[in-house]
């Protein structure tokens, strides 16, 4: 997220400059608006020579975690946020962490917003984190924001823990049977040529070792060129897809729903679902915690990590702006379901908005981990299959030679 230096003036007319960080020049002057300042001048702050070498390391989610719970449990039992910040700063083992907690404790002295100080380390620090971290200290309920924040990033990384976790034996199923195959056909075949070349010249050979033959005479003539390529292609696409085009056509594709006749297949419901998800929960603690509901719905489609979805929800923004519900427009949508959007419409006329987003985000988490473990569970024994028919094939193909030539004796 880049930075930007702005010049503005505060409620008494008191001239402020300084630097934040945003996604874009028009997300930095509502940050600056929901700080209470007039901006003057906003522009981007300009690249350091040296920034690619002195650019900050990621904190890692468990040491924050522990942070904002340490903060929340001393300022809970009244010690002053100074003192706070010193106290963690003192204990904290990472060094990255004990040096970003240095500097907020120096900004917090000079007379800045916590909130504020988060903002100089947006590499640590999110755009939801510094929200809810900007709206505890309006409302006065800072120590509240920071234990809801703590179980929310908590809670955000034990999700991401367990999908991992389910798709690590898929992953190394799928990576043992490409080195089987390689080894196979760069080192065991080959040692066949001289009968493959005898029986061709006699009888002919069948079409499973010649296919067989000509796969380990590309790898092992061309294996050179072929890996490069490889690697090249991977890097091409990997560099398309963080581009706005490649990320919308992934973002699609992720979530479009392949039919042959009635049948449904793909990981559409799995992708959807997780995309909504995190809007959900992400929107609901933002109101949780007194962000403004535009201003929340900014930073939750963002949270939603899907073009596609993002776009549905900031459609729907645009109705909330002019005064109308949230249910309507993502009814008209096709990225969320009916009965997620028949849970937000009764929430809205109940005015519990903000506790039903977090329920339909724990609902649909549910769902992806159920679906995943079915996944999983059923992607096994197709990926052992498929690496017992290679062998067979392999087999086969070595084989059927040999025995023509037995049964012609």
């Amino acid at each position: 997220m880049p930075d930007f230096i702005y010049k503005a003036r505060n409620t008494s007319g008191k001239s402020v400059a300084g630097t934040l960080a945003a996604g874009d020049q028009q997300e930095a002057l509502s940050l600056l608006g929901d700080m209470q300042l007039f901006p003057i001048r906003v522009e981007p702050a300009p690249a350091s020579v040296m920034s690619a070498f002195t650019r900050e390391k990621k904190v890692g989610t468990t040491a924050l975690v522990a942070f904002y719970s340490q903060l929340a449990d001393l300022l809970t039992s009244g010690v002053p946020l100074l003192r706070s910040l010193k106290l963690i700063e003192d204990q904290a083992a990472n060094p990255t962490l004990k040096g970003i907690v240095a500097d907020i404790r120096e900004q917090v002295a000079d007379g800045r917003p916590l909130a504020q100080a988060f903002a100089r380390h947006p590499a640590t620090f999110s755009t939801l984190v510094i929200s809810l971290v900007e709206a505890g200290e309006e409302g006065s309920f800072l120590e509240d924001a920071l234990k809801r924040l703590a179980l929310f990033v908590q809670h955000q990384n034990e999700l991401k823990g367990k999908v991992m976790g389910a798709m690590i034996y898929p992953a190394f199923v799928g990576t043992f049977s490409v080195i089987i195959a390689v080894v196979m056909l760069v080192f065991f075949v080959p040692k066949f040529q001289t009968i493959f070349d005898r029986m061709e010249a006699e009888r002919g050979l069948p079409w499973a070792t010649q296919i067989l033959r000509a796969i380990s005479n590309t790898l092992q003539s061309y294996w050179l060129p072929l890996f490069v390529g490889l690697v090249l292609g991977i890097w091409l696409m990997l560099r398309w897809l963080k581009t706005d085009r490649g990320r919308e056509i992934l973002d699609g594709l992720l979530i479009k729903e392949w039919k042959v006749g009635s049948l449904k297949f793909g990981l559409a419901g799995i992708f959807r679902n997780l995309a909504v998800a995190r809007f959900t929960r992400v929107l609901g603690t933002l109101l949780q915690n007194g962000v403004p509901m535009l201003r929340a719905i900014s930073i939750a489609r963002k949270a939603s990590g899907n073009i596609a979805i993002e776009r549905a929800i900031e459609s729907a923004s645009g109705f909330v702006a002019s005064g109308k519900s949230l249910a309507g427009p993502l009814r008209n949508s096709t990225h969320f379901s009916t009965d997620v959007v028949e849970m937000i419409a009764v929430a809205e006329e109940s005015n519990q908005l903000e506790r039903v987003l977090v329920e339909v985000a724990d609902q649909l988490e549910r769902k992806v981990q159920t679906r995943l473990a079915t996944l999983v569970q059923l992607l096994e024994p197709v990926m052992l299959l498929g690496l017992a028919g290679f062998v067979l094939f392999i087999l086969l193909a070595l084989l059927l030679p040999i025995l023509q030539s037995s049964s012609l004796v």
